[in-house]
């Protein structure tokens, strides 16, 4: 069996994942993995009620969750402190509330809701207590309203879980990897990779930065370091999901085959996996920490200007350490783990981008300039002299990597010295990226097309005319729900060739030929500080695609990555 084949029954083994060793072996707030996340557009809030009275060695547990008639019922008016806490810890925080709250009342001085970070950041109700699941959300909310208060009031890291049987797949000798997760998925190691959102969720936003992160470690090229992040975007079954909806369909789940194939690997946080692991459910999950790239979730006790603050100290003060233990959280922060950007847009940037990518089918055509002045020396990042040519063949042959296994792709080659030759050649054929090219995939037909690729030396520029040929073959490809392109790569305008015409009569034979059943759109990138890039943003304009400039030729690289994202992200 090949590495790509995957077993219809996984094999049964021990799991790589372990429970903090500071953390007593108690039963777990079972209710953290169904608790529901409340207080959407219209602020409804629930209150979880009071356990009761009950020994000290019980586990605490939360009140079921509410009706639809509770969940009508407006929030109470008098509350004299309300609470926004992550879904995870609510039931820790209204635990500590309910010590401080008479027993009776409909509208008792403290009220709880459990609410996504990313939901409360953007909503208009502010809690006076706020208690996200990560101190980024307090950086992406920008809110100077709310003060810190004390350190945070409990951590979990960030774990890469799956089930039991497919560890060794992700994880060797109890470690594992972004890069390698994401090495896994061009390999098509595993059959399915689920991340949560990255906008809404600690777990997504937090795993966002640290592949981000990750991969920048393995090169000095920002542009190589963004494709390679984008590969694991590209490869993913779902990108949105919720970290306790994926875990309820794991619980759910009869047999480990169906869990593997329908979320496969995915991040979680280590309380929630416990909680998890606590159930005793069918299928057993592992969670191995990623080496290279630490993210921990921290929960801060966070203030609104004008709260009672005497109220918020007593709450925060009946949270005790046994309790957060006891829920599965760690009391302390762990080793190692990422610094986050002060920088609101440096965190919200890539999640933002995972969020807009499209999962389309993909068809796309390459236009690569073959011309002469591709030829043409320049100093790289690194400080090195190389050529634009061996610059296109390192970005191309990452960029390679990106496309997803649904997608259509050919390339060609433009530019010629020959009085008669071709406006363009053709280097691969369109067809399925996964299909056979002279007996190998069409993926590595494309990556050897561009590691062999040498411009001609005196070569012209038959831009226009190859954008035209590309724009009406792809125009015979177009099918429904997908995104077809053509990408174009130019250092330089059109001529120097018998296919040059002026600028005026190109855009008027794109126009024309422009089909609205039937939408082709252009990415251009202009490489150096020579290409035209009017040019190239009318041919993109036209065709309701972008342009993309890459002044310094050592951001071929950067500008791959945007033209790959544009194409994924226009409509």
């Amino acid at each position: 069996m090949s590495d790509n084949e995957w077993p219809r029954e996984l094999p049964a083994g021990p799991g790589e994942w372990s429970e903090p060793p500071h953390r007593p072996r108690r039963a777990l707030l079972a209710a953290a993995l169904v608790l529901a996340v409340l207080a959407a557009a219209g602020g409804l809030t629930w209150q979880l009620m009071n356990n009761g009275n009950r020994s000290p060695d019980a586990a605490p547990t939360a009140a079921p969750a509410p009706s639809a008639t509770s969940l009508s019922v407006a929030p109470c008016p008098d509350s004299e402190l309300t609470v926004a806490a992550a879904p995870e810890i609510a039931p820790l925080i209204s635990e500590a509330a309910a010590t401080l709250n008479p027993s009776g009342l409909r509208c008792p001085p403290v009220v709880v809701r459990a609410e996504e970070p990313g939901v409360t950041a953007a909503g208009k109700e502010k809690p006076d207590v706020w208690i996200p699941s990560s101190s980024a959300w307090l950086t992406v909310a920008a809110d100077k309203a709310y003060t810190v208060s004390g350190k945070p009031i409990a951590y979990s890291p960030v774990l890469i879980a799956a089930p039991e049987g497919i560890t060794s797949l992700y994880a060797k000798d109890g470690q594992t990897a972004w890069t390698g997760l994401i090495q896994g998925a061009t390999e098509s190691k595993f059959p399915t990779i689920s991340m949560p959102d990255p906008l809404r969720t600690t777990a997504g936003l937090l795993s966002v930065h640290a592949v981000h992160a990750a991969t920048a470690r393995t090169t000095k090229d920002t542009g190589i370091a963004q494709l390679r992040a984008l590969t694991l975007r590209s490869r993913l079954e779902e990108a949105s999901a919720d970290p306790i909806e994926l875990l309820e369909r794991m619980g759910k789940a009869t047999d480990a085959t169906t869990a593997v194939y329908d979320i496969g690997v995915f991040p979680v946080l280590e309380q929630q996996l416990t909680a998890y692991q606590e159930q005793r459910h069918v299928v057993r999950l592992a969670g191995v920490p990623p080496v290279d790239g630490r993210v921990e979730a921290d929960y801060p006790f966070t203030l609104r200007k004008g709260a009672d603050k005497e109220l918020a100290a007593q709450l925060r003060e009946a949270i005790t350490e046994p309790a957060v233990v006891e829920a599965g959280f760690r009391t302390e922060p762990t080793a190692g783990v990422l610094r986050l950007p002060k920088s609101a847009g440096k965190l919200l940037g890539p999640a933002q981008q995972w969020a807009q990518y499209r999962d389309l089918a993909f068809q796309v055509l390459l236009l690569i300039d073959s011309s002469g002045s591709m030829n043409e020396p320049v100093t790289d990042k690194a400080g090195r002299t190389s050529t634009k040519a061996s610059l296109l063949r390192e970005s191309g042959v990452n960029a390679a990597e990106l496309f997803g296994d649904d997608t259509t792709i050919g390339m060609w080659y433009f530019g010629t010295a020959a009085r008669n030759g071709p406006a363009h050649t053709e280097v691969v054929p369109l067809g399925p990226i996964n299909g056979l090219v002279d007996g190998q995939s069409r993926r590595k037909a494309l990556q050897a097309g561009i590691g062999a690729y040498k411009p001609e030396k005196a070569a012209g520029t038959p831009l226009y005319q190859a954008v035209l040929d590309g724009v009406e073959a792809m125009r015979g490809q177009v099918k429904p729900q997908t995104a077809t392109v053509v990408v174009v790569l130019t250092d330089g305008a059109d001529g120097g060739t018998k296919y040059a015409m002026p600028q005026a009569t190109f855009l008027q034979k794109l126009e024309a030929g422009q089909d609205p059943a039937k939408p082709v759109q252009v990415i251009a990138v202009g490489y150096g500080p020579d290409a035209n890039m009017a040019s190239l943003t009318s041919m993109a304009g036209a065709t309701g695609g972008q342009a993309i400039a890459a002044r310094n030729p050592a951001d071929l690289a950067s500008a791959m990555a945007k033209a790959f994202l544009a194409a994924h992200t226009t409509s």
